[in-house]
């Protein structure tokens, strides 16, 4: 972990993505092809790493530089070509651009919020390895990312200030899985971990799969979405190893960020055999109404991805402004069953602050012995035993 203090880190200046073709920009109508609204000069450039390489770009208005030059030197920023092409400059409330423009409102810390709001340090027994579950661990590769989400949980820490877990820290670890034989799974996190090259995601793999007791690497990530050019043969390759199962969870908020070259990043993961399943965070402004969710979840489905978590925003220090409340989250949840193909349904959870875990907080259909359908209506239903 980065255990320099957060207010002097400085944004990143790590290594930009591979270069690519960037994706067009899409409508912000929650359609499963999305038309361009406008091209932008400079769009294909590096990513933007400072705010004054936002007003550059025309992201921000020039007179917000200094106000964010605040804001950027507690969080880090980074912004890829592929999603700064995706925001429109003009609309008041763009969904794109509340993810990943920084906002002066990050500086306003509410008392309940936590530096670790998910408890990873209690259950930390190792630098970079979590062990909260029984059969599962978390190993923390990176703790760089393509891009710098705003309402990141662990943007205490994450940051170009430790780009990678040191050789020695991921063969302790490596050591700790080895020799605890309950360990079935590895998830493989950060930061994001597809940000390491092919050659170090391959040697990862190929110890994964010499530990007997490891079946499943999984790996969370943005990087098909916001730098699909990243997913190349070689990358797919390296997610693979005998003796082990690949699955990758996908990270995204919004049907605009499935853009074409999204898909295309995906299904050379789904081609390949590999499992993909969904992580998408309940944001307002973003995603909180049942049209933009119920189109995220059908755009994941059309690629592949199961859609397999919707998280209630974690209590991470200056996120206030995008947690909806959980009563907001289980009306949105009511709203896609019945409305939604049940392929588009995620388990809405809820990360107990402390690290006591995720527990689903979805709506609860039953009131004693009467049982709510999905059109509101309540029925007689007796839940008794049958007796032999």
């Amino acid at each position: 972990m980065n255990d320099m203090p957060a207010h002097t880190r400085r944004p990143g200046w790590g290594p930009d993505p591979t270069p690519g073709e960037a994706p067009g920009r899409h409508d912000p109508s929650p359609a499963p092809a999305a038309t361009p609204v406008r091209a932008r000069a400079g769009q294909r450039g590096p990513t933007l790493r400072r705010p004054e390489d936002l007003a550059r770009a025309g992201l921000i208005a020039a007179d917000r530089v200094p106000a964010l030059e605040a804001v950027a030197a507690r969080y880090a920023v980074a912004i890829t070509p592929a999603m700064a092409e995706l925001i429109d400059p003009v609309a008041e409330n763009d969904p794109i651009a509340r993810q990943f423009v920084p906002d002066v409102a990050e500086l306003n810390i509410r008392p309940e919020e936590l530096a670790d709001p998910i408890g990873d340090d209690v259950h930390a027994v190792a630098p970079g390895l979590i062990h909260r579950y029984p059969d599962r661990v978390l190993l923390k590769l990176a703790q760089v990312c393509a891009v710098y989400c705003r309402f990141c949980f662990r943007r205490e820490n994450v940051g170009p200030d430790a780009a990678s877990l040191p050789p020695a820290a991921l063969a302790a670890a490596l050591d700790y899985i080895a020799a605890h034989a309950e360990i079935w799974e590895v998830i493989v996190s950060g930061g994001d971990p597809l940000v390491a090259s092919p050659r170090r995601l391959a040697e990862l793999m190929k110890a994964l799969g010499g530990i007997g007791h490891v079946r499943v690497a999984r790996f969370h990530t943005r990087v098909p979405v916001v730098t699909p050019e990243r997913v190349t043969d070689d990358l797919v390759a390296a997610l693979k190893a005998d003796g082990v199962t690949t699955w990758v969870a996908i990270h995204a908020n919004h049907p605009r960020e499935l853009t074409a070259a999204a898909r295309t990043a995906l299904a050379r993961l789904a081609d390949a055999g590999i499992p993909l399943v969904s992580q998408t965070v309940l944001l307002a402004g973003v995603n909180d109404d049942a049209e933009t969710l119920g189109a995220l979840m059908r755009g994941f489905v059309e690629c592949r991805v199961k859609p397999y978590y919707l998280h209630h925003g974690d209590l991470a220090p200056g996120t206030g402004h995008f947690r909806t409340t959980i009563d907001k989250g289980q009306a949105l949840m009511r709203a896609l069953r019945g409305h939604y193909s049940g392929l588009c349904q995620p388990s809405y959870v809820l990360d107990i602050p402390g690290g006591h875990g995720k527990v689903p907080v979805g709506p609860c259909y039953r009131h004693d012995d009467r049982i709510d359908d999905w059109q509101g209506g309540r029925h007689a239903y007796r839940d008794a035993p049958t007796e032999t």
